[in-house]
């Protein structure tokens, strides 16, 4: 599947525009941490981040997001997906019951959560642009457990540490990735 039958099908699934924006991000994020880990994956860890919540709506039990998007795929579009990504997308979402297990699962694992801070953190900046975001502003809201209450701050942290980086790196990366394609997330 490339990448824009990924985008056309997720687009099809997903109304929300805040969701769609967050799909992007996590494929930015996830294309640039491939290249720390697994350059020559770079497609596939992109394919993984843009599709992971492309089921994520009211219809789909909490313990199904993450999984149906692999099978619409397959029964809607006759493609099957990588192994590696519907295994990362399963295991983004802990209600699935299915562990992370190689840097690409615990990459899409930590980013998921992290991505939503960034724009929270974004979005509280007096010219909501994440071009004036810093590291240092990220990480300072990181460490507040009050801000952005919904950010899985410990899935975080056991993503950074599986990945064996520093949170400090990962917020850099993914940072960078998001700001890269400020345009498309509109921010």
């Amino acid at each position: 599947m490339d990448r824009e039958e990924a985008l056309k099908f997720v687009q099809e699934k997903i109304t929300n525009p805040n969701i769609l924006k967050h799909m992007l991000a996590t494929e930015a994020v996830m294309r640039a941490l491939s290249r720390r880990f697994e350059s020559n994956k770079e497609r596939t860890w992109a394919l993984a981040g843009l599709l992971h919540d492309g089921d994520y709506n009211d219809d789909v039990p909490v313990e199904k997001q993450g999984i149906l998007i692999t099978e619409w795929i397959k029964k809607e579009k006759q493609i099957t997906l990588p192994a590696s990504v519907a295994h990362a997308m399963a295991s983004h979402n802990p209600a699935t019951g299915v562990k992370p297990e190689s840097k690409m699962d615990w990459s899409l694992f930590a980013c998921d959560s992290l991505t939503g801070l960034i724009v929270a953190s974004t979005l509280v900046l007096p010219s909501k642009k994440i071009n004036d975001l810093t590291i240092e502003s990220v990480l300072k809201r990181f460490k507040e457990p009050k801000f952005a209450k919904g950010t899985r701050r410990e899935d975080i942290l056991e993503g950074v540490k599986h990945l064996e980086i520093s949170l400090e790196l990962f917020v850099k990366i993914s940072l960078q990735a998001m700001k890269d394609i400020s345009e498309s997330l509109e921010l």
